[in-house]
């Protein structure tokens, strides 16, 4: 790469007078605009050293890659009169001086709490959706499938166990997550959530019975009447309580001698907390919670169809600004007192909107003649079809518009039928074309339906439009020579197995919370959630790049396999804070050596995502990149796999 020439083109294209502020991270040039309109995108898409751009935040960010975008930054603050900046100082350019927007800081702090617990969620949502299979009437025929196989009813019994539990004890696994995100222990935070859920209490769920019908026990603490009741799938009630509970901690820590901190700070928080609770806490917090669920519902029942159309036009748009995060905590609630609500009516929208835009992403694969552009739209397409929409969203429809904006037509008309057919989810699950395991048994129908439609006209009003629209916006690869053409004959073979550099729990590329990656702009890859604080070499090789903020490796393999481990989601902004490595670029490192350490509760405290990333940085110079999806991995486990 000509790195002062890619400078020059990005000054070209962005406009030198228009470029206020500058900064980069390890794959991307971070950049403060006076007016992102001036930009010439089409030759920053077209531009050969160029993967991707996308504006957020008000930075306007053009992905480069590890080990190139340094020289190509430091070549443009040679060209530009503009001073280098750090990415948090960058940060506080585009936002003007502007103090933080709490809203946005508080659907942060509800994405870092809820994200984690997705998994369980999801896992007990489908097992829920099993068991509507098997236990609903009329699904079928008159008959449930247990009542028509009886030697079955164990079977739904145990999986009906399985689907209650994480709902059940929502509270336990809010208030671990909850409290680690405050900056306490998780454990004290589930020990806590614990007590909230004690069969001793009367159970969450018949608590305004008990009280309706004078059979409420109480405590009598020092004279003062306190109702033994339980917070069985609660959920404000018990982040009201994991803040006190981390806070109380983090005071004891501070005044308790180091010598007594372990054994009575614990003690403390908790019995402190647990009075807070029972007394004060829980009760207000409960009465705030009906409050929202009975306005949810009011909502839905007020608006209607009318209602869910405009929701379901906009929900794509409030995925681009991230405040479809705080979601799980409404669902969760509105799951939990399923009696009360019926079910969710957040999920079946979000699947209209989801699958609007895989099929607006499918149509650019049809119309394009962009080789690169079909290659993307047709993963991302998939992808968004079976409920991520982010490499779609991002990748291709935003960069085009027309396909974005047919998508939410598309889905606010499929989203006024959910409202008419009035179909409500009854569990988590994949907000997609398979979401219909998730929807109440008699609806799945409806949903099929309205699924359809969203389909048909996303797919059909992009196709339409963009049979115009394509030949103005894209621009036609020609034809590779028969020279550069690789022989259809040769038979692909195994190039190189890389290894985890971190023990944890392995995620989609896909549906990691960062755009840049999760659309493939870097190439192909896998998240990883560690488990960890060590991270190390994946494979013999040479480390062409060790960030000063260290939160990244660039590592060219003996083989000629050029990978990006990336610690964490916007890490660049600790700035080094809570890393720590001994080596230097230029280095050999053996497979299975000790790169750096990264401390996990520190980052996650600080309010980052700490998912590792490895990307195959050179993905195009293969013929496939393979990565096994295992669960669990431990570091030196095989998780990708080139293929020449």
């Amino acid at each position: 790469m000509n790195h002062k020439k890619v400078a020059q083109d990005i000054l070209s294209a962005i406009g030198e007078d228009n470029l206020i502020a500058a900064a980069h991270c390890a794959t991307r040039l971070r950049l403060v605009l006076k007016d992102s309109s001036l930009v010439d995108q089409k030759a920053l898409d077209e531009h050969d050293d160029i993967k991707g751009t996308f504006e957020t935040n008000g930075q306007f960010q053009i992905i480069i890659g590890p080990g190139d975008v340094n020289k190509v930054y430091a070549e443009m603050l040679k060209i530009t009169d503009v001073q280098g900046s750090s990415t948090e100082k960058l940060k506080e350019v585009a936002s003007n001086g502007k103090k933080p927007n709490p809203v946005m800081s508080l659907i942060k702090v509800l994405s870092d709490i809820f994200v984690p617990l997705i998994p369980a969620l999801v896992a007990g949502g489908l097992l829920m959706a099993i068991n509507n299979v098997l236990t609903s009437q009329g699904l079928f025929g008159a008959q449930s499938v247990v009542e028509m196989f009886p030697e079955i009813k164990d079977f739904a019994s145990i999986i009906n166990l399985l689907a209650s539990a994480p709902f059940a004890f929502l509270p336990i696994l809010v208030g671990f997550s909850a409290t680690k995100r405050f900056g306490g222990n998780g454990y004290l935070g589930a020990a806590m959530a614990m007590a909230m859920v004690m069969p001793d209490l009367v159970n969450g769920y018949g608590v305004a019975n008990a009280v309706a019908e004078g059979t409420m026990p109480y405590w009598n603490i020092f004279g003062l009447q306190v109702a033994q009741a339980g917070y069985q799938g609660s959920v404000l009630p018990v982040l009201a309580v994991s803040y006190i509970l981390a806070n109380l901690e983090k005071f004891f820590h501070k005044r308790i001698p180091q010598v007594f901190d372990f054994t009575f700070t614990p003690m403390l928080a908790i019995i402190t907390t647990g009075l807070l609770t029972f007394t004060i806490v829980g009760p207000f917090m409960r009465l705030v919670s009906d409050g929202l669920t009975d306005s949810l519902v009011w909502l839905y029942n007020t608006t209607g169809a009318v209602g869910l159309g405009v929701f379901g036009t906009f929900y794509s748009a409030i995925v681009i600004t991230g405040l479809h995060q705080s979601f799980p905590a409404i669902e969760t609630t509105l799951l939990a007192e399923v009696a009360k609500t019926g079910g969710s009516f957040i999920f079946p929208i979000a699947a209209m909107a989801n699958i609007a835009q895989g099929a607006a992403t499918l149509a650019v694969f049809v119309n394009s003649k962009n080789e690169k552009e079909k290659s993307l739209a047709s993963s991302a397409s998939i992808s968004a079809l079976l409920g991520i929409t982010e490499p779609a969203i991002f990748g291709v429809n935003l960069k085009l518009k027309y396909p974005f904006i047919c998508a939410m037509i598309a889905s606010g008309i499929a989203s006024v039928f959910i409202g008419i057919f009035r179909v409500l989810a009854v569990s988590m699950g994949p907000a997609g074309v398979i979401g219909f395991i998730s929807i109440s048994a008699p609806k799945v129908t409806s949903f099929m339906l309205c699924a359809l439609i969203s389909f048909v006209l996303g797919f059909v009003l992009t196709f339409l439009y963009g049979k115009k629209q394509m030949s103005q916006t894209t621009t036609t690869i020609e034809e590779k020579t028969n020279e550069d053409t690789p022989d259809a004959s040769v038979t692909q073979q195994a190039g190189e197995t890389i290894a985890a550099p971190v023990t944890g729990q392995t995620v989609a590329l896909g549906t990691v919370n960062d755009p840049v990656f999760s659309s493939e702009m870097m190439g192909k890859g896998i998240g990883i959630l560690p488990q960890s604080n060590e991270v190390y070499a994946p494979a013999d090789g040479t480390l062409t790049v060790v960030y000063g903020t260290k939160h990244a490796y660039g590592i060219t393999t003996t083989q000629g396999t050029e990978l990006l481990i990336h610690i964490g989601i916007d890490t660049v902004n600790l700035a080094g804070q809570h890393f720590t490595t001994n080596k230097q670029s230029g280095e050999q490192v053996k497979k299975g050596e000790l790169l750096g350490t990264f401390d996990r509760e520190a980052i996650q405290a600080a309010g980052y995502d700490t998912t590792v990333l490895v990307i195959v940085t050179n993905t195009n110079d293969f013929s496939d990149v393979r990565v096994h999806e295992e669960l669990n991995v431990t570091n030196g486990q095989e998780i990708i796999q080139t293929i020449s």
